[in-house]
């Protein structure tokens, strides 16, 4: 496998440009790893969402710091943050906002709602209904609300990061497929490894634990290293190897014709220009200025798991979408 098929072209931003706009990952890596131990994935994926604009959705037990890696991150990003308790009686209002009547003057006037800030924890948002996830869509998709007959634009950046428990059905309802598809990465929390549970207990028995970190990157940082991001070289055949891997999640038969039954609905272009988007992202983070395929097999599972549904016939042979991606990933000729 070739890192890079072509050298890539002179607007391309050279390795210092790359050192120089990224300068401020490794500091906050660190200082994140100050409270936040072992989870580098999902810390990686929290920046490849900084940097590309998404949103993303951490799925795992209860217990296994995703508020925490949330809170941390907003803590070293001087970013205004807001946790929001998704619950069965939560309204739309108690989210976006809503219009307020003053009733000695016949006048209305906006509340803006806990959305409008730069990083929005959803915490467990399968507990909210439809009407509530309604009204989260506008904003995750257009970067607005509306109250009445006006339109309010959402601070930059703004990030949706929603957590759910996925072992935990009773009182909850199943995401829409359309709220699902605005998430850039659909993220699986998994369980430390016996050394860093080790660390964790270490750090974390006692009544005061210290989860105090120091704001060490402005906003206005990130938001300037998105056009590094954007500049990074993606070869033709990087590209074809994305739409291959997408189209493949519609049409399986030519690489694994046993996949056909076990899949209800393929991945849409959505999924072509995030993976896209994501991998850029990704060869910044590890100080690249190009596109190997390497980032594209690496971030598939997050960008598609959400994306690739499945047939009964695959629920009652106990497959996942995870699963189905991974096989296709191994069926594919990689440039």
């Amino acid at each position: 496998m070739s890192e890079a098929t072509s050298p890539p072209p002179s607007s391309i931003p050279d390795s210092d440009a790359i050192a120089k706009a990224s300068s401020w990952v490794q500091p906050l890596r660190q200082e994140i790893g100050r409270v936040l131990v072992g989870q580098a994935d999902l810390v990686d994926r929290l920046l490849v969402a900084l940097l590309t604009n998404g949103h993303v959705l951490l799925e795992g037990v209860p217990g296994l710091a995703k508020t925490l890696a949330v809170r941390t991150l907003s803590s070293c990003l001087q970013a205004k943050f807001q946790r929001i308790q998704f619950t069965p009686d939560l309204l739309p209002a108690d989210v976006v906002g809503t219009m307020v009547y003053h009733p000695r003057d016949g006048t209305f006037s906006p509340r803006l709602g806990p959305v409008f800030a730069n990083l929005i924890l959803a915490d467990e948002i399968n507990r909210a209904p439809a009407k509530v996830q309604s009204a989260l869509l506008e904003a995750m998709q257009e970067r607005q609300v509306t109250l009445g007959e006006q339109t309010y634009k959402l601070p930059d950046p703004f990030l949706v990061l929603a957590t759910q428990n996925p072992i935990d059905q009773e009182g909850t309802y199943t995401l829409p497929e359309a709220q699902l598809d605005r998430f850039l990465l659909k993220v699986r929390v998994d369980y430390p490894s016996p050394s860093e549970e080790r660390r964790v207990l270490d750090a974390m028995a006692t009544s005061a634990p210290k989860l105090d970190v120091n704001p060490i990157v402005d906003i206005k940082e990130i938001v300037a290293s998105r056009q590094v991001v954007n500049a990074v070289y993606m070869d033709d055949k990087v590209k074809e190897y994305i739409v291959a891997l997408i189209h493949a999640t519609r049409n399986p038969g030519p690489y694994a014709p046993h996949l056909k039954l076990l899949i209800r609905c393929g991945a849409s272009p959505r999924g072509t220009i995030n993976l896209a988007l994501a991998s850029k992202a990704i060869a910044f983070l590890s100080g690249r200025n190009y596109v190997s395929p390497n980032d594209v097999k690496q971030l598939a599972p997050d960008i598609l798991r959400h994306r690739v549904l499945l047939s009964y016939e695959a629920e009652a042979e106990g497959r996942t979408s995870e699963d189905v991606v991974r096989e296709l990933l191994e069926k594919l000729p990689v440039p």
